[in-house]
């Protein structure tokens, strides 16, 4: 078990080593549903105003955080307290707070109803500047990542860019606060997969992350450096017809003086349009893997249904 660990690949050699990255990359997702990726360009102020702030954000009074709950909305803009999300088929909330960032669009545009405006904490300076801004470049990155697994399953490189470009992606800062108690039936993050595109994870400030390979043992997924954790959600399991699997994971609860710490992670869920209609794609349908969904279905509608189940809605 310790000698087996998710790769961590450069993705700048997509620009010079194109053919061997691409077919690197398609392999560890085949293997894992889950990559390392390094040399993603990142800006290191970014990335720690984003963290300042969010922290920030997390040590107000409860009463301050949850004048931006908005309840009925399944918590898609501003704040979610403590122990409300439920991963599905699980019998006790996650021990996690956390805000949701969305894109932002014009209120006259089409999916305006299904995409709110957001909410900005007044009580934290630069918490929109920064948020924001980590957003938009974690988009960016996800576009490339997206173009090289377009190209290991034979689409073009430019195939995603048009069904992601008003997704309804969200960043969504997570703060695990210390475990106070001994035993308890809770975790941080109970063992799931995420429900949209890919997954970009900004580096967590303490370990927990576990992925559920194919032999059902659980392994730590590790970053070396700045690399961030990039993985497979279900709607492109789905569109791919399972050649890209959506990994079960979960973050568990450290032992000893470690519980007694908070965990912070970053993590950008990247969406496709609200209205894409997920169909398996022909290139990933084989007389050895025959289509598991031959009845499509919108990115929209598939997300409340997946909401519901977590019990967020």
């Amino acid at each position: 078990m310790n000698n087996v660990t998710v790769p961590t690949l450069d993705i700048g050699r997509f620009e010079y080593d194109r053919d061997n990255f691409v077919r690197e990359l398609g392999q560890a997702y085949e293997q894992f549903g889950f990559c390392s990726i390094s040399g993603h360009g990142l800006d290191p102020d970014l990335l720690a105003g984003a963290y300042r702030v969010f922290e920030q954000f997390f040590a107000l009074p409860d009463a301050v955080k949850r004048a931006y709950h908005v309840p009925g909305t399944g918590g898609a803009r501003g704040y979610t307290p403590f122990k409300v999300e439920t991963a599905k088929d699980s019998k006790h909330p996650d021990l996690k707070e956390f805000w949701h960032i969305g894109r932002e669009i014009a209120r006259d545009s089409k999916y305006a109803d299904v995409m709110p405006a957001n909410l900005w904490p007044q009580e934290v300076p630069g918490f929109r500047e920064y948020g924001y801004g980590l957003y938009q470049a974690l988009e960016r990155l996800g576009q490339r990542v997206l173009a090289a697994l377009a190209l290991y399953i034979d689409l073009p490189e430019d195939w995603f860019n048009d069904t992601i470009d008003c997704g309804n992606s969200i960043l969504r800062p997570i703060h695990y606060p210390p475990i106070e108690h001994g035993e308890i039936p809770n975790v941080r993050a109970g063992a799931h997969e995420d429900i949209n595109l890919i997954t970009l994870l900004v580096g967590a400030s303490a370990a927990g992350l576990e992925l559920l390979d194919k032999d059902g043992r659980w392994l730590p997924v590790v970053t070396q450096g700045n690399a961030i954790v990039v993985n497979i959600g279900d709607m492109l399991q789905r569109l791919s017809n399972h050649v890209y699997p959506s990994t079960t994971h979960r973050v568990v609860n450290p032992q000893g003086e470690q519980a007694r710490k908070p965990r912070y992670s970053v993590p950008f869920f990247l969406h496709l349009n609200p209205d894409f209609l997920i169909r398996t794609l022909p290139s990933c349908i084989t007389p050895d893997n025959p289509d598991r969904y031959p009845e499509p279905i919108t990115a929209n509608d598939y997300l409340l249904q997946r909401l519901r189940e977590i019990r967020l809605m």
